[in-house]
C-alpha cells in the first residue's frame, strides 16, 4: 500500500501566504510527477501545479508568479508554497502522484485526502 498525507492548509486573508506539504509513503519503487489539484465548490478539480522527479514543472496560469512547487525526492515529499492568496483560491487541494509500487510492472496515480484552503477577503 502507498498512501499520500497533505498538510498545512488553513484559513488566511486575501495576500498572505500558506506551504502545503504532500508526503508519500509505503512499498514505493519510484515516484515519478507529484502535484497539486484544487476543487472549488461546484466546479471541475483542476490542475494547480506539477513537477516531475527531474524538477521540471507546469502550472496553472491562474497561479503562475504566486504559487511555487517543489520536491524533496530524499523524503518523498512535495511541497506548494502559496503567496499572494486571492479568495479565488478557495478550494480543496489534493495531492497527487504518478508512482511504481515495489513488485509491480506499471506506474498508477495516488491521490491524498485534501485539505481546504480557504482565502478570505
Amino acid at each position: 500500500q502507498v498512501q499520500l498525507v497533505e498538510s498545512g492548509g488553513g484559513l488566511v486573508q486575501a495576500g498572505g501566504s500558506l506551504r502545503l506539504s504532500c508526503q508519500a509513503s509505503g512499498s514505493i519503487f519510484v515516484i515519478n510527477a507529484m502535484g497539486w489539484y484544487r476543487q472549488a465548490p461546484r466546479k471541475q478539480r483542476e490542475l494547480v501545479a506539477v513537477i516531475a522527479s527531474g524538477g521540471s514543472s507546469n502550472y496553472a496560469d491562474s497561479v503562475k508568479g504566486r504559487f511555487a512547487i517543489s520536491r524533496d525526492n530524499a523524503k518523498n515529499t512535495a511541497y506548494l508554497q502559496m503567496n499572494s492568496l486571492k479568495p479565488e483560491d478557495t478550494a480543496v487541494y489534493y495531492c497527487y502522484a504518478n508512482m511504481w509500487r515495489v513488485g509491480t510492472p506499471t506506474s498508477n496515480d495516488y491521490w491524498g485526502q485534501g485539505t481546504q484552503v480557504t482565502v478570505s477577503s
